[in-house]
């Protein structure tokens, strides 16, 4: 466990509270004690860096103003948010992040009375905190703050621009914090992002308009009833003299900065002077991701989360090789590339993720065809079907998590009109260490009943790129194909592609006690079961399904008839996955054997490594192996 550098400093605030009793000319150290604390830690305890070291002025400041927990911080994104996490009582567990049964990486309330709202995904943080803030003015607790803090490229999805537009609708004193480092996971795209840039060409003149209206304030001039004619003379001015409108303003939300988010001084005096004003309000603070650590300032990207890193030199600690397996995602990026380089319609599309999915060789490769949307996984897939509309062949990847959210636009613009795209979820399945905000185990249940969709999903990386390649050659529809984070199985795995037949399983191996039926790469821990059950003289037949959406019902006929045991395995939900649709088969059929079905069970999976929740799962081979021996 890392130590606390200035331990007269940070190694005496337990809470908040604690951090309010710090005399204002000491919080430059903890500043800088918090941002070491973090670099210390994570360089041993892998997680989000470049993120949270870019908060830690704000961090340090909002705590400082408000009177947290009662105030309350609603993060977005929450990897924004370890300082947070360390000031709020975590500190001497903050070693634990990510780790099974430690904290999470994400504010949680369950965690802590401090974390106000859960924060995995990205742009939430306006609409909620804008109910937080007009069920407090219903409850007439008039001295209760909500801040939203915003950033790390969460603007630019779609929920944040609706709840800017509500936000002067009903009664609220929201305060929001758009904390513009110019990055997601990767630098950000759009419109936005360059309009962001060019506001802050006004900044001079923001000072000024702040300035003035902080004197005007105190001489008792203008008052929060006066507001909005204020404000609507202040735009009409700003427009005036700066020859262009403010976007926030426009929503009727009062805009101040941009200012310098890395002087925490500055923050404490603009804060106190803003918190207590009416009516919804935007604070515009420029930060540098990874700020303070050198090689995460200039690399923001690799640095967002790069495991484990020597502190001292900025090298980062790589264990993975070519010799290994590739990971997946990888698989996919280079495959991607093989493709499109023999049919020109094919074009890549991905929601902020570019380096997540390996979508960058494509982008590399082909950058008129590959396409970053921003935090928007709704657009990508409309966006992606209006390519295919006009015959291209799109590769839309979304995580797993993530498509979630683009579920309408997947019914509505995508299966209805039976349009030919490919869609690759990556992260299918338990995720590991960002736990159950990112999970991509519904995918299954939630797509297996929308008719006009494939949905597959392979054991390894030879048929991942066997199944990209039947979607793209033979698909008249949308074609899913689910696969998992981290490494493959196959350290050979260019194999020359071939069409894997739509609805057609595969029989992996003979047997006469039981059947196993798999879907996807989790059937390799039934591979590793079946043989630790061999010298015990069960004789186990094992089924790859490939598809679960149409499934081999040919293959279900031959296991309905000739097994009276059957098992089913997937690295999902088990209530609307694979197990449910072999029970619905069996029951529509006529047959009756006991099923018993392994996958993720009905409740929300905490975080921790890949081979500790196959264990708290009991998908992992021991378990599957003491199943067969039971059963």
């Amino acid at each position: 466990m890392a130590e606390c550098k200035n331990k007269h400093i940070l190694s005496s605030i337990n809470n908040p509270a604690d951090l309010r009793g710090v005399s204002q000319d000491k919080l430059v150290d903890v500043c800088a004690d918090l941002r070491q604390y973090i670099i210390d830690v994570l360089s041993e305890n892998p997680g989000h860096l470049g993120a949270s070291l870019g908060t830690v002025e704000l961090t340090v400041a909002l705590h400082y103003v408000f009177n947290t927990p009662y105030d309350r911080i609603v993060w977005d994104v929450g990897h924004q948010a370890y300082g947070h996490k360390i000031l709020t009582g975590r500190r001497d567990e903050f070693h634990t992040l990510r780790r099974f049964k430690g904290i999470g990486g994400f504010p949680n309330p369950k965690e802590s009375e401090y974390d106000a709202f859960i924060a995995g995904h990205a742009s939430t943080s306006i609409s909620a905190a804008m109910g937080m803030s007009v069920a407090s003015a219903l409850k007439n607790e008039q001295d209760r703050h909500v801040i939203a803090v915003i950033g790390d490229g969460a603007m630019t999805g779609g929920l944040a621009f609706e709840g800017l537009n509500n936000a002067s609708a009903n009664p609220n004193n929201l305060l929001i914090i758009l904390n513009d480092n110019d990055m997601a996971i990767d630098h950000s795209v759009g419109g936005l992002s360059q309009y962001l840039v060019d506001i802050t060409t006004s900044q001079t003149y923001n000072k000024m308009r702040y300035d003035v209206y902080r004197g005007l304030r105190k001489m008792k001039l203008i008052n929060d009833d006066r507001r909005e004619n204020i404000l609507r003379f202040n735009n009409s001015l700003k427009a005036l003299l700066t020859q262009q409108h403010n976007l926030f303003e426009g929503f009727s939300i009062r805009y101040f900065g941009p200012v310098d988010g890395h002087d925490v001084n500055y923050l404490i005096k603009i804060l106190n002077d803003i918190k207590d004003m009416q009516g919804p309000k935007l604070l515009h603070i420029k930060t540098k991701k990874g700020k303070g650590f050198k090689p995460a300032e200039e690399s923001a990207t690799e640095w967002h989360a790069p495991g484990r890193f020597n502190k001292e030199t900025g090298q980062r600690i790589v264990v993975h090789s070519l010799e290994e397996p590739q990971l997946y995602q990888d698989v996919f990026g280079h495959t991607l590339v093989e493709l499109a380089e023999k049919d020109d319609r094919i074009v890549g599309v991905t929601p902020a993720m570019p380096t997540g999915c390996s979508m960058t060789y494509m982008m590399k490769a082909f950058p008129d065809r590959a396409f970053d949307v921003g935090i928007a996984e709704g657009h990508a897939v409309t966006f992606s079907a209006g390519l295919a509309k006009e015959g291209m062949i799109p590769f839309c990847n979304v995580y797993s998590s993530f498509m979630q959210r683009a579920y309408d636009m997947l019914i509505h613009d995508v299966a209805i009109q039976k349009l030919h795209m490919v869609i690759c979820l990556d992260r299918a399945g338990l995720v590991g260490e960002d736990g159950a905000t990112h999970h991509g185990v519904f995918d299954m249940a939630y797509l297996r009943p929308v008719p006009n969709l494939v949905i597959s999903s392979p054991l390894n990386e030879l048929d991942l790129r066997n199944l990209m390649f039947t979607g793209y050659k033979t698909a008249n529809g949308p074609f899913v194909i689910r696969y998992p984070r981290g490494k493959g199985e196959k350290k050979d795995w260019r194999n020359e592609m071939t069409i894997l037949p739509v609805g057609k399983g595969r029989k992996l191996r003979e047997g006469k006690d039981i059947a196993v039926l798999s879907l996807g790469s989790i059937g390799n821990e039934v591979i590793k079961a079946i043989q630790m059950v061999e010298s015990k003289g069960i004789s186990v037949a094992h089924y790859d399904m490939i598809y679960l959406k149409p499934i081999d019902e040919e293959l279900l006929h031959e296991v309905g008839q000739r097994f009276t045991r059957i098992i089913t395995v997937e690295n999902g939900v088990i209530k609307g996955g694979l197990g449910s649709a072999v029970l619905e088969f069996m029951a529509d059929k006529g047959y009756t054997p006991l099923v018993k079905r392994v996958g993720v069970p009905d409740e929300f999976i905490e975080h921790g490594s890949i081979p500790e929740l196959y264990k708290l799962c009991n998908m992992d081979a021991e378990s599957i192996a003491g199943l067969i021996s039971s059963f």
